[in-house]
């Protein structure tokens, strides 16, 4: 691109054209957005890092979002202290699963297409304006995801309009739900589902989401291997965020820790859970 006498930068830099910085660079750089990469045809047996498995919930004062540790590359473990779950912008977060470099990838875009959007029109967007945008950037890694590189992420996020959280699930194609109470993802997704499902009422205070959400990666690393358990060895433990009112939060490792060493001690007890309550 050609530069403006004077200011060294490319009069399409200084052009107020489009408030989207994917729309921007996809007529000034298309080749840089990832489902445009021209990609090698993989090798017989190519496995790429993999990431598994999210839960989201809304409670009480918002939603959390929660990711186990482990990446896995085929059945061996590529990492045990991974981190899946990410601020999308002040109040809102997005998680993933599937595959982790063009996951981590498509999260740095998004959450610099959120931030060129407030510079831009001086405002944020809207929460399902947000849940928008993630669905476009979903839907153009389509190509990349039928060569088996996938990206299954999870949208969350506290809606300063209707004072509530609120969660979206996505699928390869860029289809978007918006989850009712709870939802997972990757590959321990359905036993962590059927974990929420015995466990999850709306009205919960912090520490029971917390503790619902934990038991749930607990059931999904019980049943499947990509899903990492509590690991008091090491003392890794599921990496969980809040967003509420008061924005995104980090639940402090140590606090995740001994809501985590409560349930590890539950369950020796009782190895299955607890039991959804009899009405």
């Amino acid at each position: 691109m050609s530069t403006q006498p004077g200011n060294g930068l490319p009069p399409a830099f200084m052009a107020p054209e489009t408030s989207s910085f994917l729309d921007f660079l996809a007529a000034q750089a298309p080749e840089l957005l990832p489902g445009n990469r021209r990609l090698p045809t993989p090798h017989a047996g190519f496995e790429a890092p993999h990431g598994t498995t999210i839960v989201a919930a809304t409670y009480a004062d918002g939603v959390l979002v929660a990711g186990d540790r482990r990446i896995t590359m085929g059945n061996v473990i590529a990492h045990r202290e991974y981190e899946k779950v990410f601020p999308a912008d002040e109040y809102s977060a997005v998680a993933i699963a599937g595959t982790v470099g063009v996951a981590v990838e498509l999260v740095r875009l998004f959450q610099l297409e959120l931030e060129h959007y407030e510079k831009i029109e001086g405002t944020a967007l809207s929460l399902d304006g947000k849940a928008n945008r993630l669905t476009t950037m979903v839907r153009g890694n389509l190509g990349m995801a039928m060569q088996g590189l996938a990206v299954v992420p999870v949208f969350a996020g506290y809606d300063v309009d209707r004072g509530t959280g609120r969660i979206f699930s996505y699928d390869v194609t860029g289809g978007r739900t918006e989850e009712t109470g709870f939802t997972a993802t990757g590959s321990g997704s359905v036993y962590a589902r059927g974990a929420l499902k015995k466990l999850y009422r709306a009205d919960m205070a912090e520490e029971e989401v917390v503790t619902a959400a934990v038991q749930a990666l607990y059931d999904a690393a019980d049943d499947d291997s990509a899903t990492g358990g509590p690991d008091l060895t090491r003392r890794l433990f599921p990496l969980v965020a809040l967003v509420t009112e008061h924005g995104y939060r980090q639940l402090p490792q140590q606090e995740v820790a001994a809501i985590a060493q409560n349930v590890v001690d539950r369950r020796q007890r009782t190895p299955d859970g607890p039991r959804a309550p009899v009405l």
